[in-house]
């Protein structure tokens, strides 16, 4: 049996999955990461994170591939900026070992 689609009809946009990226034949490139502003890529990393698991669940090889090469440049790009970032030490592997059940792993700013 045959599906009938409305011309135009894409199932990822109908589920809500699309995310306004074409992967028809296109790799995604965007804005070279160094000439974003502090605010515009931390939006970047935020929307590639948050579209993250949907890509590697839905979206095709090429789809994957597209999105891994930009989240390592976007991610590059923070490191680059921010070399003396607040890392937790819950985030380390000593930190990790000696966490308890349910303690988390944010850092914390004295005094809070």
């Amino acid at each position: 049996m045959q599906e009938c689609r409305p011309p135009g009809f894409h199932p990822e946009v109908a589920r809500g999955r699309d995310h306004g990226h074409d992967e028809r034949g296109t790799t995604m490139t965007g804005v070279d990461p160094s000439r974003l502003d502090d605010q515009q890529l931390m939006k970047e990393l935020e929307t590639i994170h948050r579209t993250r698991h949907d890509t590697l669940l839905y979206g095709s090889n090429d789809a994957l591939r597209a999105h891994n090469e930009r989240m390592a440049q976007l991610e590059g790009e923070y490191l680059r900026r921010n070399p003396r970032r607040l890392v937790s030490a819950g985030r380390t592997r000593e930190g990790a070992r000696e966490r308890h059940c349910g303690e988390a792993t944010t850092p914390r700013t004295s005094g809070t």
